[in-house]
């Protein structure tokens, strides 16, 4: 969410910087992920000045007249300037672009002013007309200034364009009343313990009642609240400059002043509101109800969409108007035509608005407020401010009474504290005039106050205060997280029992292990898309978990496999050039399974890319199978895993390839390459490599207690061996063989080379094999030796149908 600086220095006085403010947001709780600056104008006019002609002196070069003049612009030495314009004159103030500075001429290319002769004559700057720096299209003459500003002073000073910046805010739902410049205020008033300078409404009044409306509410559950009021004679045209400039800065684009300034109510005070054409409301009646599931109704953006029975609709004596509180419709809305609107702002249920933009997968400003919880109370005031702006920038007058259907008011609502328990959270004994001076400044009233605690009474806005412990939050993030110092007396209780293995310490010992060997560790959303989990189906273990209430469509089922958030984050990064890439994630999978709801914790590793950075020491070397089979090891050895049974996965549905380690036949890693269909559902076009870890067994399998084994003191023996064997033979058949019938001296064994060629068949192979050999007591002798190789190939022979080569 973005938060113009200027736009909240409107609401409460602060001289910090846009920066401090942001560290006063973030730790608060509102972290701030980025700070930018805002040019009304390209180029923030810098380097252009008010100054004074103090002379002007004409001559004519080919027919053409130009002026020398000398100009004040406030360095103690007057500026001789070359200027053509017909109405510069002695003893004006004028717009000044000094040498250096960039201009950015109105429809032009921007060009830098220097120090140059003009027919022989010097000329150090420029004296500017309106389109020459960008702040109209008027090319008649100079602009000519009346101001007794001194020379010198920063043009932008003079235009009112001061510097701003937007904070962009990474808003968490939770926090649905800081969605406004209203919300921002409220959290920067507590810390910083100024006063909100709320916007006065005192000068709203009704001219007359000659256009009523009537309104009528059929569904309160959906709609607690709604008002509205009628606006007459105003005329719809473009905004100014001020209303636009607002706009953009918060990423709105401008439409027209009436319109504008609904969008600027919502960003200012998080109340949105919705403009009715009151000439097109049939019967002058505002009806608000639901209408039969299938009924088609055109939205602003031109699609028909068929209705709900659960969408709540804003409707007049014959037809639906606005998908209440979520879209528009093509049929009530503003023009250039209109000249008297209907004034809307309610209070809608956010679970009604949640269904409403999930079904029709529309997401808008409005909705995004309402579905998180907009403030009951605050329609009327919005619709005064509203009508205040709408009659200084489009004209008309108040033409009815305000309309406040609130038959129910919503309380605030009502959380016992108790001051042991807000010492026992928070860490620290905080004086008690200060915590009810914190919670006064959020709007927390305190009530019934004893010894023990008191009764904090909490404003409906604000949703995520209802139990003791958000109350308590409350005081510690205005107070500060920084501010809670730990004690000298910390102590740990030695004849307590711990866990054989600390699950978070394992984590951090392998992420570190990961990050050491060129991964990045990611934490993606457990909610995901459905098409992801249809994807792979074949191999999940159980059924969808489905939100009730999802925020989207796509967020609307839990992940039942962490491969998509990966892939989509190795997607996130390479369309933004980054080539070689290794992710992992330590998560959670959910799944329904025979009623009853499991989460399975996972490890997972993805590799995409080449081996290494690109280098002159070597050629690139696309990452293959066994890079990543090498950092499975790398996994597996620091939970001293050494002989897990290899198979080849028989499941194809997530790998091209692959193979699955199993311990105690159970499997505790699955890797190989991800099957193209799916790496493209993620837009990758590239090979990608996946390991999936189960986590809670591959934790079962650590032991600290570490062998000692003794370096023998007798040399190894190796032989090669070449095996031809059927195609469908693998290394890990050959592993298993050569341990079944040798286990006392074989130490190691490793392939080296592997052959296909017709002069062997073209379904055989052959493996090139090398066989480490030891004995712990002596020294082995070439009898033993070529007794243990002879029984090998004869166990080759047999179970394998090998032909040995010679």
């Amino acid at each position: 969410m973005k938060i113009s600086y200027n736009w909240l220095k409107e609401l409460i006085d602060i001289q910090e910087s846009a920066e401090e403010i942001g560290k006063v947001l973030t730790a608060t709780g509102l972290e701030v992920e980025g700070i930018d600056p805002v040019e009304r104008v390209e180029g923030g006019l810098k380097g252009i000045v008010i100054g004074e002609v103090l002379t002007c002196e004409p001559f004519t070069v080919k027919e053409k007249t130009l002026h020398l003049t000398t100009v004040d612009i406030g360095t103690g030495i007057p500026s001789n300037i070359v200027c053509g314009a017909a109405n510069v004159a002695a003893g004006q103030k004028v717009v000044v672009a000094t040498v250096g500075a960039t201009i950015y001429p109105t429809g032009g290319e921007p060009f830098t002013i220097a120090k140059r002769k003009v027919y022989g004559h010097p000329s150090e700057g420029m004296i500017c007309a309106e389109d020459e720096i960008g702040l109209g299209t008027s090319h008649a003459g100079i602009m000519v200034l009346d101001t007794d500003l001194p020379n010198g002073t920063p043009a932008a000073d003079y235009f009112g364009l001061l510097p701003d910046y937007v904070i962009e805010i990474g808003l968490t739902p939770n926090r649905a009343d800081a969605a406004s410049h209203l919300g921002v205020a409220r959290d920067v008033k507590a810390v910083l313990n100024r006063a909100l300078k709320m916007p006065p409404v005192e000068n709203f009044t009704v001219a007359d009642t000659t256009s009523p409306i009537e309104v009528s509410v059929e569904n309160s559950e959906a709609c607690p609240r709604y008002a509205g009021v009628t606006i007459s004679g105003l005329t719809v045209a473009e905004s100014p400059e001020w209303l636009k400039d607002k706009l953009k800065a918060v990423g709105v684009r401008p439409i027209n002043n009436v319109v504008d300034i609904t969008n600027y109510i919502c960003h200012e005070l998080g109340q949105p509101l919705h403009a009715f054409d009151a000439a097109k409301i049939i019967g002058n009646k505002v009806i608000v109800k639901t209408l039969p599931a299938g009924t088609p109704f055109v939205t602003l953006d031109g699609v028909e969409r068929k209705l709900s029975d659960r969408d709540l609709m804003i409707c007049n004596a014959e037809e639906p108007m606005c998908i209440g509180g979520v879209f528009g419709g093509t049929k009530s809305g503003v023009s250039e035509q209109t000249t008297g609107i209907f004034l809307e702002a309610a209070y809608f249920s956010p679970a009604w608005i949640r269904k409403t933009g999930t079904f029709h997968g529309l997401k808008t400003d409005a909705s995004f407020r309402f579905e998180r919880g907009t403030d009951p109370n605050l329609p009327v005031y919005a619709l005064k401010r509203a009508a205040l702006l709408i009659q200084e920038v489009a004209g008309g007058q108040v033409t009815s009474d305000i309309v406040d259907i609130y038959p129910n008011p919503i309380p605030h609502h009502e959380v016992n504290v108790k001051y042991k328990n807000v010492d026992r959270l928070i860490g620290k004994v905080l004086d008690r005039e200060l915590m009810k001076q914190i919670l006064t400044s959020l709007d927390i009233q305190i009530q019934n106050e004893t010894p023990e605690g008191f009764l904090a009474s909490v404003a409906p806005y604000r949703v995520d205060v209802t139990r003791e412990a958000d109350v308590i939050e409350e005081i510690l993030r205005i107070y500060g997280f920084d501010n809670i110092e730990l004690s000298e007396n910390l102590s740990a209780d030695f004849l307590s029992g711990f866990p054989i293995v600390d699950p978070d310490k394992q984590k951090l010992r392998i992420a570190n292990l990961l990050a050491a060997n060129g991964f990045n560790e990611t934490m993606a959303n457990s909610l995901t898309k459905p098409m992801y989990n249809d994807a792979v189906r074949a191999s999940l273990p159980g059924e969808d978990v489905v939100m009730l209430n999802p925020l989207s469509e796509d967020l609307s089922v839990m992940r039942q496999t962490m491969l998509f958030s990966g892939l989509e984050s190795l997607a996130y990064n390479l369309n933004r050039r980054q080539r070689d890439l290794r992710i992992c994630e330590f998560g959670k999978t959910y799944h329904k399974v025979e009623s009853k709801y499991k989460e399975l914790s996972h490890l997972v590793l993805l590799m995409a890319g080449n081996q290494q950075a690109e280098s002159w020491l070597a050629d690139d070397q696309k990452l293959a199978f066994h890079d990543l089979a090498g950092m499975v090891h790398l996994v597996l050895n620091a939970f001293r895993v050494q002989q897990p049974e290899k198979q080849e996965i028989q499941d194809k549905t997530i790998f091209e390839y692959g193979l699955t380690y199993t311990i105690k036949k159970k499997p505790v890693v699955s890797f190989g390459q991800v099957k193209g269909k799916l790496t493209k559902l993620a837009d990758i076009k590239q090979p990608v490599f996946y390991a999936d870890f189960d986590w809670t067994y591959l934790l079962k399998q650590y032991n600290d207690k570490v062998r000692f084994t003794e370096v023998s003191k007798f040399p190894e023996v190796r032989r090669d061996l070449s095996l031809v064997l059927d195609k469908a033979v693998t290394f890990e058949q050959i592993r298993q063989t050569a341990h079944k019938y040798e286990r006392e001296l074989l130490t190691n064994i490793n392939v080296f080379d592997i052959y296909e060629g017709a002069n062997i068949g073209t379904d055989k192979k052959s493996y090139s094999v090398s066989f480490t050999l030891q004995d712990e007591s002596q020294t082995l002798t070439d009898k033993v030796i070529d007794r243990t190789m002879q029984k090998l190939m004869m166990a080759f022979e047999k179970d394998l149908n090998a032909v040995i080569r010679k």
